[in-house]
């Protein structure tokens, strides 16, 4: 065999064996997860707001078949599903009316929590119809909330999960930046969109955190989010929505199945 048909020839055995290998490791990294069953915990990022498709026995909590839960359960198949996510969850609600289903047979676990204990829905509500000053001054309260307070709530809601799902993989879920900086935008001011994206990250670093000293894997969608914040033109994420107020500020459709999704994928 010619030396450059052999070179060729083993290329392509070589990227043949290194796809098998990519293959199998992915194969095995679900099927893992999806040995024991699915519990779905959190707040209204976990349920699906602003996806829609929402299931109508979930009422208020606005669970969505395209939510990154629902999504993960019918492409894995996880010998069980408890879509358990709410709407305005607080962490005093995931402790009183969530944790139901889990068990000794809970393979993974997923749950977003955290931002409406901090306020998420005020704060938002204030950046959005009053001044810098005022914003800024309820971004002030809600950071000082998620230093001295949070933390607390965080390991009450991860050491139950532990003690109910021993043998779970739990994957903490955070939130994305908002904002796409230095854009002409209509809307908030800069100095409103940065606050609230610097207040997000320190949401984000205090959950990873709180995990991290869990045991618990942290998804981070910042990266997936980069580039579809609001007013980045290519946005996963409802700005004010005055036909449905509700869903402002929440992922879209899209935002769960590119952003949610495959962090979930990668961390189960």
């Amino acid at each position: 065999m010619r030396r450059s048909r052999l070179v060729g020839f083993l290329t392509s055995v070589l990227l043949a064996a290194g796809a098998a290998l990519t293959g199998a490791a992915t194969a095995q990294a679900s099927p893992a997860a999806a040995a024991g069953g699915y519990v779905a915990l959190g707040d209204s990022y976990s349920s699906g707001v602003g996806s829609g498709s929402y299931i109508g026995s979930s009422g208020d909590c606005k669970r969505s078949t395209k939510a990154y839960p629902y999504l993960w359960a019918a492409a894995h198949s996880p010998s069980s599903f408890d879509f358990t996510a709410c709407s305005g969850a607080r962490t005093g609600d995931v402790l009183a009316g969530q944790l139901g289903p889990l068990g000794s047979a809970t393979g993974l676990v997923s749950i977003s929590i955290g931002g409406n204990d901090a306020g998420f829905a005020d704060v938002m509500t204030t950046c959005v119809l009053q001044s810098d000053s005022s914003c800024l001054a309820r971004i002030a309260t809600a950071r000082a909330y998620v230093d001295q307070t949070l933390p607390g709530n965080l390991d009450t809601v991860y050491s139950a999960i532990r003690s109910k799902a021993p043998n779970a993989r739990v994957v903490v879920i955070g939130y994305p930046r908002f904002y796409q900086l230095g854009t002409s935008c209509i809307g908030l001011s800069e100095a409103k969109r940065k606050a609230i994206n610097d207040a997000s990250d320190l949401l984000n670093t205090t959950i990873a955190k709180r995990a991290a000293d869990h045991g618990f894997t942290f998804g981070d969608v910042r990266t997936p989010f980069t580039g579809h914040e609001i007013c980045s033109g290519s946005a996963w994420l409802h700005s004010v929505n005055w036909l449905n107020i509700g869903e402002s500020y929440h992922p879209t459709a899209g935002g769960q199945s590119g952003g949610y999704l495959p962090v979930l994928n990668g961390a189960a």
